[in-house]
């Protein structure tokens, strides 16, 4: 698959999160088999460029694999801006959000709230596109409700304003994330357009994955919430696409080993106070199976020192696991 003049030899994308695909998080998906990994979302409003928060979600120069940076905005001119700032800041690929159904976006007219003007959507994707000179990609979802569904439309509007590649979400934005995804809108998709399809929803397993490529035609796909503890996800799916077998899990021992260095790079990314507090959700994640009845992480989430977080984690799989 080819999104402009990059090539990606594995068809996995690693979906952006706001809150999840930080830095680490990403690099630990690559590390594990995801050909690609896009960033959280960024304001396109130049206000926030500057904060801490912001400074954190942008990719950079240093980082590992394709550097791929999401901006989420609704006014055409401050979305060519904030491509621009993003690939002086090491960007090779610029994905708009129109995907992201949180009411806190959509009030603004960002995220899948666009699905309801494709009026002003060509308008973002040009003014996009225009503004620089690496691929612009889209994430979007099939519609606004199930009775609206334009994502044929969209993706016919996104080829013809000079976007690179395309990732559908196999639901409308009255869905949210309930129910499950539907694929013939993807396929409908890949069928009226040229450039790469990537599909979205549900991808959890690697059958699942084959299944997906195999009925809607996609180029890739794209795995976001299945990923959240579970990093691993990518190498297995790889390992099924291309040689029909499976990989046997990860041992205790491995999962131990990935989960502190995972927390061990949000301590150092994020200062020890914050990078403990996001650690909370992700070893949620990765315990979720082997700490069923959620003894240890109510534990676990009442500590407030890094070191000790470490130390935590350490008996738990000493001792409990």
């Amino acid at each position: 698959m080819r999104i402009g003049p990059y090539t990606l030899d594995v068809p996995l994308i690693v979906a952006p999160m706001a809150g999840v695909t930080d830095r680490p998080f990403r690099e630990l998906c690559l590390a594990h088999g995801a050909g690609m990994a896009i960033s959280e979302m960024m304001s396109s409003n130049p206000a926030l460029w500057g904060t801490s928060k912001s400074q954190k979600r942008m990719v950079h120069i240093d980082e590992s694999g394709l550097r791929s940076v999401q901006i989420a905005g609704a006014e055409p001119e401050l979305m060519a801006e904030a491509a621009r700032f993003c690939v002086e800041n090491g960007a090779q690929v610029i994905d708009i959000n129109m995907g992201c159904p949180m009411k806190k976006v959509n009030k603004k007219l960002a995220g899948s709230a666009l699905l309801t003007r494709p009026d002003l959507i060509e308008q973002i994707l040009t003014a996009t596109v225009n503004a620089v000179d690496v691929p612009v990609t889209l994430k979007t979802r099939t519609g606004w409700d199930p009775d609206n569904k334009n994502c044929v439309t969209i993706a016919r509007m996104a080829e013809d304003c000079g976007i690179q590649a395309l990732a559908l979400h196999g639901r409308t934005r009255a869905c949210m994330y309930k129910g499950e995804a539907e694929y013939d809108s993807i396929k409908a998709a890949k069928a009226a357009v040229s450039i790469p399809v990537i599909a979205n929803g549900d991808i959890d397993s690697p059958e699942k994955a084959r299944y997906v490529l195999d009925y809607t035609g996609a180029d890739a796909v794209m795995i976001g919430r299945p990923a959240q503890g579970r990093p691993w996800i990518f190498r297995e799916i790889h390992h099924y696409l291309t040689t029909g077998e499976h990989l046997p899990a990860p041992s205790l021992e491995e999962v131990r080993t990935i989960l502190l260095g995972h927390v061990h790079e949000l301590h150092q990314f994020y200062g020890e106070l914050k990078g403990l507090r996001i650690a909370r959700k992700h070893v949620g994640w990765y315990l979720k199976e082997h700490d069923q009845i959620g003894d240890f992480r109510r534990t676990f989430n009442a500590i407030e020192d890094a070191h000790q977080q470490i130390d935590a984690l350490q008996g738990y799989f000493d001792n409990v696991a």
